[in-house]
């Protein structure tokens, strides 16, 4: 099965502004070259061609293609078809049948509506799906509501409940979750934050809007010094301890080594 091995700071870049893609590469992990939401209706060609004439390193760039219901989506497909890149975000993927759509392309299925949540299980054991992602704002306009946060800034329930669903069905199926991008652009510090929560519950990467964010997403994601000295402890402990044991207060059993081996990329 193969795995995404991207990440963790993922950068959206409109695919008609080309001048951007060597700017966006060199500050991300890996770039979305985004042929859908950041493209309007009447650029979607010319973005195409810049697709084919402006290339990157397809080992780190994930082009967003239009959902497979629209008019833009077999265009899409042809241009795919003229340059080396293997990996494709799907947009508003609904069911396990529509990332067969791109057979021979490792899919990121973005799960951003009420029906691709519902079946956010279901699409993670499409063949071809190496990760999920989730999307706040147009799974909010797909319930009708009008904000995926609230006053504080923190997502609204329904929000953190589908987060959760794509988080636990891609992992119950072996693939990488990517948390959502934060649109609040100069809130450094709430996107810090939210970074460190993503990468503590599990997911692999965070997408993300603005090159100003990579350097905070791309250090949450790293363990600090004081986390990696006390996983180091802990399995230092645990050769002398078979079982269950106290460490520092705490008991350690197997779930807790788990969690100390992940810190140490083990």
């Amino acid at each position: 099965m193969a795995e995404f091995l991207m990440g963790p700071a993922i950068l959206f870049c409109p695919a008609d502004r080309p001048e951007r893609y060597a700017k966006a590469a060199q500050r991300a992990d890996a770039v979305i070259i985004d042929l859908e939401d950041a493209v309007a209706p009447e650029n979607k060609q010319a973005a195409r061609q810049a697709l084919i004439d402006t290339p990157l390193d397809p080992a780190r760039t994930i082009v967003r293609v239009n959902p497979v219901d629209t008019e833009h989506f077999a265009k899409d497909l042809q241009a795919l078809k003229q340059s080396a890149y293997r990996t494709v975000m799907l947009p508003k993927c609904e069911s396990e049948a529509q990332p067969a759509a791109l057979a021979g392309y490792q899919v990121l299925a973005l799960c951003e509506t009420a029906k691709g949540i519902t079946n956010a299980g279901a699409i993670a054991r499409a063949e071809n799906v190496v990760a999920l992602m989730w999307g706040a704002e147009d799974l909010l306009a797909s319930l009708g509501g009008t904000s995926s946060r609230g006053e504080d800034g923190s997502y609204r329930e329904v929000a953190r409940f589908a987060r959760s669903q794509v988080l636990l069905h891609a992992v119950a199926n072996s693939k990488a979750a990517i948390d959502s991008v934060y649109l609040d652009i100069p809130d450094l510090e709430g996107l810090g934050a939210e970074s460190r929560d993503a990468k503590a519950s599990g997911f692999k990467a965070k997408a993300s809007i603005h090159p100003n964010q990579m350097p905070v997403i791309r250090q949450a994601f790293m363990p600090t010094e004081a986390e990696l000295d006390r996983a180091r402890r802990i399995i230092e402990a645990a050769e002398s301890n078979p079982g269950v044991f106290a460490f520092e207060g705490q008991m350690v059993d197997e779930p807790l080594l788990r969690q100390a081996r992940a810190t140490l990329g083990k």
